[in-house]
């Protein structure tokens, strides 16, 4: 059980603090970390909170007042000091694309619990099974931009990561225990050196869900539809879906309105037609018009290349199924089209297409050689990982 009574985080909003919290922190070899954003309230995202602990004390950081994070780069930078995040990617992503930050030494425990096999890996769920501790997540969605934040969203923030510590311990001793240790290792590592690198950024319209199957001229409404959604989020400082959701857009895409009464029937509230019904109608009425879009098309693979993706695809579902993990784990996706496409034929051409990843060459690397040369995945794996614990 937590404790009833903590004694409160040390709160750090200047560059002297940071100074001495990263003296302090560089006396520990390994270190808590979380990060806050405002995704949800905010037209552009930013890192609103850092959250730091030590064995001795949870710190919070507020970047909002902050042009840098300068003194807090040798700490990321040590490979000596191991930071414990859960969930790293998306906390990578905002510590890059805000300030430049990168990692090199981290644990995930989130994917560590993946990696034993673990369902529900949310911190929450990961804590209360592992050490009878009970997160409350009432603020989860919270608007972190706000100032001051309260007493109770700042112990919300905290607590995330001042049980990290003992998570991370309880985690790795069940890794070494069923033999998944260095398959842990080589995710971290791998995970590292994703350092914040998102996806390529793709137009909004091309990633309204729901619009699959719509023709040109009808992706070409939907892109002015979405351009005014972007520029009208952007005045009122809120995400887009706040202004009106994909759903929406699609049905309004679909019927082609021509009046607010229209709108109404495609369950707009009279507040959205008052405020929007005008322009909406006429980003319908300037699709009509417009050249027609499409989306990028690219070749289609050599059916070589679909097969061997396909026999990939199936033997790592079968082997994660075996050893009780999701089959990203066996293989990470990128590494299985690297594989489908370059069709190495021994050890030496697939080791590198598995990068920092020599556990997985020496478990899978036979089998993998093997599924590729088949035309049907009916290789068996034979891992010593497949044991289920």
């Amino acid at each position: 059980m937590q404790p009833i009574k903590l004694p409160p985080p040390i709160w750090i909003e200047d560059h002297d603090g940071l100074k001495q919290l990263a003296d302090e922190l560089n006396h520990w070899g390994r270190i808590a970390v979380d990060t806050e954003s405002n995704s949800l309230h905010a037209f552009k995202e930013q890192l609103c909170l850092i959250q730091f602990s030590t064995p001795r004390t949870d710190y919070l950081v507020d970047p909002l007042g902050l042009e840098d994070l300068a003194p807090l780069q040798t700490i990321f930078d040590n490979p000596k000091i191991e930071l414990v995040f859960h969930a790293a990617e998306y906390d990578l992503i905002c510590l890059k694309r805000d300030f430049g930050i990168t990692v090199v030494n981290l644990f995930d425990t989130m994917q560590a619990a993946r990696i034993l096999g673990y369902e529900r890996v949310g911190l929450d769920s990961i804590l209360e099974e592992k050490l009878g501790i009970k997160l409350d997540k009432k603020y989860q969605k919270a608007d972190w931009g706000e100032r001051p934040l309260s007493l109770e969203m700042l112990n919300y923030a905290r607590l995330d990561t001042h049980h990290l510590l003992a998570l991370r311990d309880s985690l790795e001793s069940e890794l070494k225990t069923r033999g998944r240790w260095e398959l842990a290792q080589e995710e971290f590592i791998r995970l590292a050196h994703g350092n914040g690198n998102g996806k390529a950024e793709i137009p909004p319209w091309q990633r309204v869900k729901g619009a699959q199957k719509f023709s040109d001229r009808q992706l070409t409404i939907l892109q002015q539809l979405c351009a005014w959604r972007e520029n009208q989020a952007k005045q009122m400082d809120r995400p887009p879906f706040k202004v009106i959701d994909d759903k929406r857009l699609v049905a309004i895409t679909q019927t082609l309105p021509e009046s607010p009464k229209d709108l109404a029937a495609l369950g707009m509230t009279t507040r959205q037609i008052h405020l929007f019904g005008n322009e909406i109608l006429q980003a319908v009425g300037r699709g009509k018009l417009k050249p027609m879009v499409s989306r990028p098309r690219s070749l289609r693979p050599n059916q070589a290349f679909l097969d061997r993706l396909n026999v990939l695809s199936e033997w790592r579902k079968k082997t994660g199924l075996k050893a009780g993990v999701e089959s990203d784990i066996i293989l990470p996706k990128s590494w299985m089209h690297h594989i489908a496409e370059k069709n190495p034929k021994n050890i030496q051409e697939l080791s590198p297409l598995m990068p920092d990843s020599p556990w997985r060459v020496t478990q899978f690397g036979e089998e993998i050689l093997a599924v590729i040369t088949t035309k049907h995945a009916k290789v068996e794996p034979k891992s010593k990982l497949i044991k289920k614990s």
